[in-house]
């Protein structure tokens, strides 16, 4: 197990400027923002496009004001909503928001900082086995980890039996930021799952090695297993449940409607990035970035391009702080396809169009109710539905 061993100011000087930390909604658009630093996108677009709007009218309502802490968001085959609450537990939420019924049996969670019951996903035969898979951070050994396990809910959605954790996100540390974690099933009814690295300079270097499971996109069987195909199978010096590395604070992860990997993730002084995953690819942390320490020093000597790293589709410079993401497949026909992520100090629902694998295009919705949205949902009734850290469910329909 790793043992922090930074300054006690250190971290007070990361607590104040940590991208979980609450900011202040944007008032400007995203191209008259100050950044904070001068460095050059590697290519046109890369940052900062052209504002796009939504001509479509549109609602907004509040379906609940009270779920506690919750991270994220799915639907059940019924329309009801199935939320993780941070503490450790789900709950159960009706399509109108107004009943809520909770779920126990789940194991214990570490939720201190960023830590506690993160994510959600229904097995691809859950209308006949009625399995979950879910990832928290595991107490374990003096400090924790990311987990992803499994069990099945009883009939009446009350309780889930037959929990086992299929993988753990090793080596353990004593910590409480970057557990990642989002899940996302394939087509072939695999698993994807991100994990972070921590946080602290000494877990940094773990993102940019091999041996390890921070800082990652892994791919897993059902049973935990490395998923077949896997690029590194078999290769020394590499665990062979890594799909791709170099990724620092992973809070979305989505398929789009040609079956491809985008990650979302955090990044530190600036530098919040979208990244399109591919098998076997480096993504740069911590060796290269668009943003800064929260010290404002350089990061390997500002480095922004190295041989050898994969290039974000998109990065911000100041921070949005991404979480949950979806992909749009619903009512409002010029959102279709579109990509929405939930901002946590940003404050808003990010909306970036995409062609072509290359962003053309963001809007900045619901800036006006200056939430910590958690997590999106792309709702199976063609609605987008929004989670907040104060413990409330959007929902955003056609008008």
């Amino acid at each position: 197990m790793l043992k922090s061993t930074l300054p006690f100011f250190l971290s007070l000087i990361g607590a104040f400027y940590s991208c979980q930390s609450k900011g202040k909604p944007s008032k400007v658009s995203a191209i008259e923002e100050k950044a904070n630093t001068n460095y050059k996108p590697a290519f046109a677009g890369q940052t900062r496009i052209t504002p796009v709007k939504t001509t479509t009218p549109y609602n907004v309502e509040v379906l609940n004001t009270s779920l506690g802490k919750p991270w994220g968001i799915i639907n059940l085959p019924d329309g009801r909503f199935l939320i993780t609450e941070k503490t450790g537990f789900m709950n159960v939420v009706s399509v109108d928001g107004k009943q809520v019924s909770k779920i126990d049996g789940f194991p214990k969670v570490d939720a201190k900082g960023q830590g506690g019951m993160l994510d959600v996903a229904l097995d691809p035969d859950f209308k006949t086995n009625n399995i979950i898979y879910f990832s928290f951070s595991e107490p374990y050994e003096g400090g924790n980890h990311t987990a992803v396990g499994k069990g099945r809910l009883s009939s009446d959605l009350k309780t889930i039996s037959d929990v086992k954790v299929i993988f753990r996100a090793t080596p353990t540390y004593d910590g409480d930021k970057h557990y990642g974690s989002r899940l996302v099933f394939d087509k072939d009814g695999n698993l994807f799952v991100s994990t972070g690295e921590r946080s602290d300079k000494q877990t940094r270097v773990y993102a940019q090695k091999t041996d390890n499971y921070l800082g990652k996109i892994l791919k897993i069987t059902k049973d935990g297993k490395p998923a077949p195909g896997n690029p590194f199978i078999g290769k020394d010096g590499y665990k062979p449940e890594i799909f791709a590395y170099g990724i620092r604070s992973p809070q979305g992860l989505a398929l789009d409607e040609k079956g491809q990997l985008w990650d979302i993730e955090m990044g530190p002084r600036g530098g919040d990035e979208i990244n399109l995953i591919q098998a076997g690819k480096n993504y740069g942390w911590g060796d290269v970035t668009y943003g800064i320490e929260y010290s404002g020093e350089k990061i390997n000597n500002g480095t922004t391009q190295k041989a050898g790293t994969e290039q974000p589709v998109y990065y911000w410079d100041p921070v949005v702080s991404p979480s949950g993401v979806t992909f749009y497949t619903g009512n409002i026909e010029e959102w279709k396809n579109n990509l929405f992520i939930g901002c946590l100090s940003g404050e808003h629902i990010n909306r970036i169009v995409i062609k072509d694998n290359k962003v053309v295009g963001e809007e900045r919705l619901l800036l006006d109710q200056k939430e910590r949205f958690r997590d999106v949902l792309n709702g199976m009734d063609g609605n987008l539905y929004g989670i907040t850290d104060s413990g409330k469910l959007y929902k955003i329909s056609k008008k």
